[in-house]
C-alpha cells in the first residue's frame, strides 16, 4: 500500500449466525484504516531552472530569492535542508531554509561589482533531513536545481585605488615641492573623468593643493616638523558633470624630520663651589635637549668653549648619555678675588649637519660649612635659599619705583585741586534778566537778555555797582507809587544810571537791570496788573463781600473797612 496513493481505506466486515447457514441472523459494520507515513519520497524543485536579479549595490545580506522543492511525505519526514553546491557564484551567495515554508532563502554574503562580474550560475541541493535506511533502494532523496542571478548594474561613486593614503616629506621645502599622488576611477561602464580637492572642513586646503586632474598633492608652504609632524586632511574624488558622486579618502602626510635645531641647556644652570673645594670635585652635572628628532636618537657632546678651554679652574666630562659633569681643575678658590664663574659650555649634536650652541653656566663662589652647605656667597647667593633670582630681585625694585612715582603724581594733583580756580565759577550766574518795558500787546513788550554774553573777562575783576542802582531804583519806584506814572522822573533816573555805567568800565550794562518802575500804557485793553491798585485800595469798597455769604467774610476784612463778622 502506497498513502501518498490512498491515505485512508474503508473495510466493510459483517458477522452470521448459525456458522453461516440458511435462516441465520447477520450483521456488518465498517472498518476506516489510515496508513502512518514512512519517509520514502524524497524532495523535488518545482524548477529545474529558478533566475532572480539583485543589484549591484546590495547590501550583504539581502534576500535574492527563494526556491521551492515539494516532499509527498508529511511531517518531519518531508523537512530538508538547502545548500550550494560548487560554482562560481558559491563565494558571493549563500542559502538557508526557512523552517516555516521549507523553501530555500537565497543570500547575498559578499559585495558585487557589476564591471567585475555580471551574472552568477548556482547549483543548488535540496535533501531529506530524517532519511530511513530501509528505503534507500528508492532513491537518494534529494533534488537539484540551477539558479542564475544576474547583477542589475548602478551608477557608483569614484573608487579609490588604496582605502588610506601615507606620504613622507621633508621638512623646510620650498613651497610648491610634491608630496605624493592618489588615484581614483569610476567603477561604472561609463568611466566618466575624476576631479580631486581637498576637503575645507579639515582645515588643511591652505597648507596642501591637489592638481584637480591627476590627484599630484603639493605644500603651499615650508613645513616644520617640530610644530606639526603629522597632517591628517580628506581628499574628495567626484565625477565630472554629477557632482553628487562623491567619495573621500584618508590621506596621512608625515614630516619628516631634519637637523635645524642646535642644542641647548633645558633650564638656566646656577650653582656654587666652595671655597675649601678640593681638585676634581663634582660640583654640578648639566644635560640638554633638541627640538629634532633624528631617527637615530639624539647625541650631544659637551666642551668647554674654545677662549676657555684651557681654564685652570673648570673641566666638563662627558657622561656619554646626553650629560656632562663639572668638575674643578684646582684646590681651593677665593670669593674676594672672583665671587662668580661664567663658564661657556659648547653643546655639539651629531646631526647631518652638525649643530652647536654656547650655553652659559653661572658658578657662585661660596663660603661653605664644613659639610659642604653654602653659607656665605655673594648678593645672589644669599637670595638664592628665599626663592629669589638676580631677575626678580630687578623685577621687585622696578615695582617699587613704580609705586613710588605714582603716588608723588597722585599727591602733586592733589595739590593742584585744593588751589583756588579763578572766579569764573563763582561770579558766573547763568540766567536771564528780563526788562518789562510795557504791559500789554503780547510778546513785544518783553525783550531778553543773556546774561552770560554780557559778561566778560574783564568785567569780573571790578568792583560791582548794581548795589546802589538797585537801591536808586527801589526809592524811584516809591516815588513813582505816590506820584503817579511821571515819565519824565523815570527817564532821568535811567539817564543817570547809564552815565554811571558809561564812565565806569568794569559795571555791568545798565540794561541787564530788571525795572519794574512803570506799567505799560500803550495796551488798549488797560492794565490787568495790581501795580498801580495800591495808590488807589482805600477809594475802593468791598461790602458786597458780606452779600455773598459766609465763605468771603474773610476776604471782606481784609480788602475792606468791615467790622468783623461775628
Amino acid at each position: 500500500m502506497d498513502r501518498e496513493v490512498k491515505e485512508h481505506r474503508l473495510v466493510i466486515i459483517e458477522a452470521k449466525d448459525m456458522a453461516g447457514l440458511k435462516g441465520g441472523l447477520s450483521g456488518t459494520t465498517t472498518v476506516t484504516i489510515t496508513l502512518s507515513d514512512v519517509n520514502d519520497n524524497g524532495p523535488k524543485f518545482q524548477h529545474k531552472l529558478y533566475q532572480f536579479t539583485v543589484l549591484e549595490s546590495a547590501d550583504i545580506g539581502t534576500t535574492v530569492g527563494r526556491v521551492l522543492a515539494t516532499d509527498a511525505d508529511t511531517g518531519q519526514n518531508a523537512e530538508m535542508t538547502f545548500s550550494v553546491e560548487g560554482s562560481d557564484g558559491s563565494d558571493s551567495f549563500s542559502i538557508v531554509t526557512d523552517g516555516q515554508t521549507q523553501e530555500g532563502v537565497i543570500i547575498l554574503k559578499k559585495a558585487l561589482d557589476y564591471e567585475s562580474k555580471r551574472w552568477f550560475s548556482l547549483r543548488v541541493q535540496a535533501i531529506n533531513k530524517h532519511i530511513d535506511p530501509r528505503f534507500l533502494q528508492l532513491g537518494s532523496f534529494k533534488d537539484v536545481t540551477n539558479v542564475k542571478i544576474n547583477v542589475l548594474d548602478v551608477d557608483e561613486p569614484p573608487l579609490f585605488l588604496s582605502p588610506t593614503y601615507t606620504f613622507r616629506v621633508e621638512e623646510n621645502l620650498e613651497p610648491g615641492a610634491p608630496v605624493g599622488t592618489i588615484s581614483a576611477r569610476d567603477p561604472d561602464a561609463a568611466s566618466n573623468s575624476i576631479r580631486y580637492s581637498i576637503d575645507r572642513g579639515t582645515g588643511m586646503d591652505s597648507t596642501f593643493l591637489i592638481d584637480a586632474f591627476n590627484g599630484t598633492i603639493t605644500s603651499s608652504q615650508s613645513l616644520d616638523r617640530e610644530e606639526i609632524a603629522w597632517y591628517n586632511l580628506s581628499v574628495l574624488a567626484a565625477e565630472v558633470g554629477d557632482s553628487e558622486k562623491v567619495t573621500s579618502v584618508l590621506v596621512q602626510i608625515g614630516v619628516l624630520d631634519k637637523n635645524d635645531h642646535p642644542p641647548m641647556f633645558p633650564i638656566p644652570y646656577e650653582t656654587f663651589v666652595c671655597e675649601n673645594a678640593k681638585y676634581g670635585q663634582l660640583i654640578q652635572t648639566i644635560s640638554a635637549v633638541d627640538k629634532d628628532d633624528p631617527l637615530e636618537g639624539q647625541h650631544f657632546h659637551f666642551t668647554l668653549a674654545a677662549d676657555v678651554g684651557s681654564s685652570p679652574n673648570f673641566t666638563v666630562s662627558n657622561n656619554q648619555d646626553n650629560s656632562a659633569s663639572i668638575l674643578t681643575r684646582t684646590v681651593g678658590f677665593n670669593r674676594r678675588e672672583q665671587a662668580v664663574h661664567l663658564l661657556p659650555i659648547v653643546i655639539e649634536d651629531r646631526g647631518d649637519p652638525s649643530l652647536s650652541s654656547t650655553n652659559t653656566l653661572t658658578v657662585l663662589v661660596c663660603k661653605c660649612s664644613n659639610n659642604g652647605v653654602g653659607q656665605l656667597c655673594n648678593t645672589d647667593a644669599f637670595l638664592l635659599p628665599a626663592g629669589l633670582s638676580t631677575g626678580a630681585l630687578i623685577a621687585v625694585v622696578v615695582c617699587i619705583l613704580m609705586i613710588l612715582a605714582i603716588v608723588l603724581l597722585l599727591l602733586t594733583l592733589r595739590q593742584h585741586r585744593k588751589e583756588p580756580d579763578c572766579a569764573d565759577d563763582v561770579d558766573d550766574v547763568r540766567e536771564n534778566i528780563v526788562r518789562y518795558d510795557d504791559e500789554g500787546g503780547g510778546e513785544e513788550d518783553t525783550r531778553a537778555f543773556n546774561m552770560a554774553a554780557l559778561r566778560g573777562p574783564d568785567a569780573r575783576g571790578g568792583p560791582k555797582v548794581r548795589v546802589d542802582v538797585t537801591a536808586g531804583v527801589r526809592s524811584a519806584y516809591r516815588r513813582s507809587l505816590g506820584m503817579g506814572p511821571d515819565a519824565a522822573i523815570f527817564r532821568e533816573f535811567i539817564r543817570d544810571r547809564l552815565r554811571e555805567v558809561d564812565t565806569d568800565p568794569s559795571a555791568l550794562p545798565f540794561d541787564s537791570l530788571q525795572t519794574y518802575a512803570f506799567e505799560g500804557s500803550g495796551s488798549v485793553a488797560s492794565s490787568l496788573s495790581s501795580m498801580s491798585s495800591l495808590a488807589s485800595i482805600s477809594d475802593q469798597s468791598y461790602d458786597h463781600l458780606r452779600d455773598w455769604g459766609p465763605r468771603f467774610y474773610k476776604l471782606a476784612e481784609l480788602y475792606g473797612n468791615c467790622e468783623p463778622v461775628s
